[in-house]
């Protein structure tokens, strides 16, 4: 039989099976948000863990501690976290309101459970991966400082994560613009103290110096070579979702949501597309999802396909 003829009659099957079972997942995925947000709004978790919500819930109550301590300390007073049960409720409202905002927050539990999970079970390191241990140690000088400051920034994320916290500062530059516009509409019509405070924020805020902005500019500064960065047991959880992210051209958050148990197709399909060879692949569901058999003639669909696949995808994330 012509070898070529063989290969494209085992790959439809392959491409058929995960095409549905994208379309299953971007089913999923329009789900979350409207359960997510019911369950922050009420007291009802039987469709979610009870850690993920808490985490959530708690992150949000953390960024609205922050908003109203900045506000207090353009008013001379003293920012010290303690403010009325109503107003933190209402900026939490507005920030669950939010599509994106809410999404993000949610990625950002969901990478800290499934770190917590990869460090119980392959003992691996939530900070200190070992590539990041080999590019500290990196005889460049620039790679070797920007590893440092990965390491310093995802030694915060793991600290504030473990309190149930997300500084101001670590979010993404839309969604700081998001808790900006919150500030001002909770000020009420003060708006010389929301200015004031707006200042103050904006002068402790740099993207490029937040962990997604450091650990996507080390993964970019390492080329053809961040390739490693796509073992998750090497690079770690945050690198990996990082490298994950970049490689297959997807949104960080929705690399991170890819890792989830619903969302298998998607997780083969990216790391395909990424360029991994269907071995490497295969190790990283041993990893991730060790009970889990990649589908019979996966080995046959090529990257630009898993690509085209990935890109077909129709889920509108953070909706």
């Amino acid at each position: 039989m012509n070898h070529n003829a063989a290969q494209v009659m085992t790959a439809v099957p392959v491409e058929t099976a995960l095409r549905e079972d994208l379309a299953h997942a971007d089913a999923l995925l329009g789900t979350v948000a409207p359960i997510l947000r019911h369950l922050l709004n009420n007291d009802d978790h039987s469709l979610f863990s009870d850690e993920i919500v808490a985490r959530v819930r708690g992150m949000m109550d953390d960024l609205a501690r922050q908003l109203l301590d900045a506000l207090a300390v353009a008013g001379g007073l003293e920012g010290n976290g303690r403010h009325p049960v109503e107003q933190r409720q209402a900026i939490t409202s507005s920030f669950v309101a939010h599509p994106q905002f809410l999404s993000h927050v949610h990625a950002l539990a969901l990478e800290w459970q499934l770190t917590e999970r990869l460090e119980a079970r392959l003992s691996l390191d939530p900070v200190l991966s070992p590539l990041l241990q080999a590019l500290i140690a990196s005889p460049d000088t620039g790679m070797a400082g920007g590893a440092m400051s990965v390491l310093a920034a995802q030694a915060r994320f793991a600290q504030a994560q473990r309190r149930l916290q997300l500084p101001l500062a670590e979010l993404p530059g839309d969604l700081f613009h998001v808790a900006i516009q919150t500030l001002h509409a909770v000020a009420s019509g003060r708006n010389d103290l929301a200015a004031a405070a707006e200042a103050s924020l904006r002068t402790d805020y740099d993207e490029a110096r937040g962990r997604l902005g450091l650990m996507a500019r080390i993964i970019t500064g390492m080329g053809a070579g961040a390739t490693v960065a796509l073992s998750i047991s090497h690079a770690g959880v945050a690198l990996f979702l990082s490298a994950l992210s970049i490689a297959s051209g997807q949104e960080r958050d929705l690399a991170v949501l890819a890792t989830n148990e619903g969302q298998l197709a998607r997780l083969a399909l990216a790391l395909r597309a990424s360029g991994l060879k269907p071995a490497a692949v295969e190790e990283q569901f041993v990893s991730l999802h060790p009970e889990v058999a990649l589908p019979e003639g996966f080995e046959s669909l090529g990257s630009d396909r898993a690509a085209a696949l990935l890109a077909s995808s129709a889920v509108v994330f953070g909706g």
